[in-house]
This record gives C-alpha cells, structure tokens and sequence, in this order.
C-alpha cells in the first residue's frame, strides 16, 4: 500500500474540488494513484471535475503565428515553457515565443524546430540554452503544431493574451474552401473561440480516441452500479450517456457557444450556403498553456519563512 501523504491528498483535492476525506478514501481505495482515485470519485458522483482533472499548470506562453503565400495560408502554434509566470512577462521571453511559432510555420515538428535556424550560426535551442543562462530558469521549447489549407483560411486566437500573438491557449482552425476569405477567416475565429472555451478532443466522432470512450465507459458504468440502477439496464443507460458524451467532445457535434440553437457543424454549413461555396471544416489544434505537465509545488512561504527562522 502507497503511503497516503497530506500532500497527495491535497492535490487530489485540488484537482477534484471534493472534501479531504473523500479525497484520503479514494487514494486509499486506489493505492495511491491520482488518476486512478479521480475516476473512483466520480463513479461514487462524488467529483465533476472531469476536464480539470486533465489539466495540470505549468508557466509560459503558447504564441501563434500565420502567413498567407501563393500556396494558400498557413498558421503555427508553440508553447513555451519556464519555471515562473514572472519570466512569462519578460520582453525577451515574450519575443523568443513569437519568433518560434514564426519559424513553426516552415518546421513541422517541435524536433525540426530545436534545429532550425533563428540566425547564422545560432539554432533556436541554442537561443534557449542562451536564454536559461541569462535569465536563470529552466525552459523549455515544449510543443508545436501547424495547419494549412491551399485554399481558404487557418485562423488564429489567444486566450487571455498578454501580447499580440502570445498567451496561455492558442488555437488554430483551418477551413476549405472557395469565396471570400476575410469572411472565410472570420468564422474560422469564432470557431476558434469556441475551442478556446469547450477544449473538445476531436473533430469529428470517427477521430475520437477509443481509449477515451472506454475509459469514460467503465466510469459510468461503475456510477450506475453505485446509484443502484437495474443491472439489466444498465448497458443501455450508459450507452445513451456515451451518445451524449461523444456530443460534448466532438467539435463537429458541439452546440456553438455563441448560437447554441446550432452545431459547429450546421454553422460552417450555413456560412458556405450564404458564400456561396462548399466550406469544410478540415482541422483544429489547441495548445493549452501546461496541459500534462506536472508542477511541483515547493513549501508555501510561511512556512519557508518558518523554517529560515528555526520554526520560532
């Protein structure tokens, strides 16, 4: 058996938004496994903290870029990490970031990306290893991600921007099409938007991963068991639940937040209608600021200040 520290539990809690000792049960129920005690807790409908559960912070940015060529258009994402939001808001750190997802734009993978060349002689992991001595933190070039389309448009948006191009979620949208891009763009932006917001994780049903499905499956499965519902039954109710949840991640299948009487779906259909012009939703990236990065949190400063003083 795992040792259950007040520090386990306190993540959980954190992660969870349930009670202590809920949070204390369900590791000990689960061996200390952090994952593993958040599915226990939401089979019990003790936790809905699905979606935030997923989400771990670590410091940075995410930055964007996009051009337009005679091959059609094309837009970058890359995130940026460091040890402390307050190298986040450092000039030189919030330029490197754009200068990266500008180069995204000919690189394709984050790997290509470590080797290319920022200027003669010098490659952008040589600029981090230059920055983590200047600016005395470690960082790291983490992510990258790319879309474009020979015709139509990739469009761009930051979340909770702190210049243009960079911030804590980036999101790329790719539509194609013929007709006019600047409207074409334009609801590739509200798309944008709504990825920002709903955070799905697929485009369409077929891209859903099954591991993802089953996963979510064996909770529901286990909730309805909890609620005591018929055996008999319970196949078909959590088949419904599944139905539903495919809905709710699947952005083709997602009610737009800004007109939730239609579907992402309906909404690139309708705009193509009054373009005149087939429009297909082709691709969507979403690069959330510390998303699977454990951060480990060191002492709270009272207590460091405690400690410094010989616990007087």
């Amino acid at each position: 058996m795992a040792e259950i520290t007040a520090a386990l539990v306190k993540e959980l809690r954190e992660r969870s938004g349930v009670g202590m000792m809920d949070c204390k049960k369900a590791l000990q129920e689960n061996d200390g496994n952090i994952e593993a005690a958040i599915d226990w807790l939401r089979a019990k409908g003790l936790s809905k903290a699905a979606k935030k559960a997923d989400r771990v912070a670590a410091e940075g940015l995410v930055a964007v870029a996009s051009k337009e060529d005679g091959a059609g258009e094309v837009a970058a994402a890359i995130e940026f990490n460091a040890e402390t939001d307050f190298v986040a808001r450092n000039e030189l750190f919030q330029t490197a970031a754009k200068k990266f997802a500008e180069l995204g734009l000919e690189h394709h993978t984050v790997e290509a990306l470590h080797g290319a060349e920022l200027e003669a002689g010098k490659t952008v992991q040589d600029e981090v290893t230059n920055m983590i001595a200047t600016i005395g933190e470690n960082m790291q070039l983490r992510r990258a991600a790319r879309l474009s389309v020979s015709e139509g448009a990739v469009a761009t948006y930051v979340h909770n921007a702190v210049s243009p191009g960079v911030g804590r979620i980036g999101v790329l949208v790719a539509l194609e099409g013929a007709g006019d891009k600047a409207a074409i763009r334009e609801v590739g932006r509200k798309i944008a938007m709504h990825v920002a917001a709903t955070a799905p994780l697929s485009l369409n049903t077929d891209d859903l991963d099954p591991a993802a499905i089953e996963k979510e499956r064996a909770v529901l499965i286990e909730k309805a068991k909890e609620e005591g519902r018929p055996e008999n039954m319970i196949e078909k109710i959590v088949e419904g639940q599944i139905n539903k949840f495919q809905k709710d991640v699947v952005l083709s299948k997602q009610p737009f937040v800004m007109d939730p009487d239609v579907t992402i779906e309906q909404l690139v259909a309708n705009t193509g209608k009054e373009l005149g012009s087939t429009l297909k939703l082709v691709g969507f990236v979403r690069l959330a600021l510390g998303e699977g990065v454990e951060k480990v949190e060191g002492p709270d400063f009272a207590s460091e200040v405690a400690s410094m003083m010989g616990g007087q």
